[in-house]
């Protein structure tokens, strides 16, 4: 068995300039947890392969295509792979959420400006 505790696990770099932390990376998939600062967002992006985020902790607005909604802790969120996505936190807390990204991408993620 192994155990990875979320505060142990180091930030990793990313485009994003978040705090982004790999809890499972594997040939077949990935787990990351993002956690966004009051007024932080991501980079508008295109992912290759589907895309599930579920929320931990806080409110934030989930963007995907052409619809925006916000989301709260305990929603799980799909996204289609080859789909405009975006996080943002508007609100005074933390957000933090969990993405698992199946099949691990063998592509490179498409930045928006």
């Amino acid at each position: 068995m192994k155990i990875k505790r979320l505060e142990e696990t180091p930030v990793m770099p990313t485009a994003h300039n978040v705090d982004a932390r790999n809890l499972y990376d594997s040939k077949d998939a990935m787990v990351t947890v993002i956690t966004l600062k009051p007024g932080q967002s991501l980079k508008r992006h295109i992912t290759p392969v589907d895309v599930a985020f579920y929320v931990l902790e806080g409110t934030g607005i989930v963007e995907i295509g052409e619809e925006k909604e916000e989301v709260a802790k305990d929603i799980l969120i799909e996204s289609p792979k080859d789909i405009l996505h975006c996080w943002y936190n508007e609100s005074e807390t933390d957000l933090r959420f969990m993405i698992i990204k199946a099949p691990k991408p063998d592509k490179k993620t498409i930045f928006i400006s």
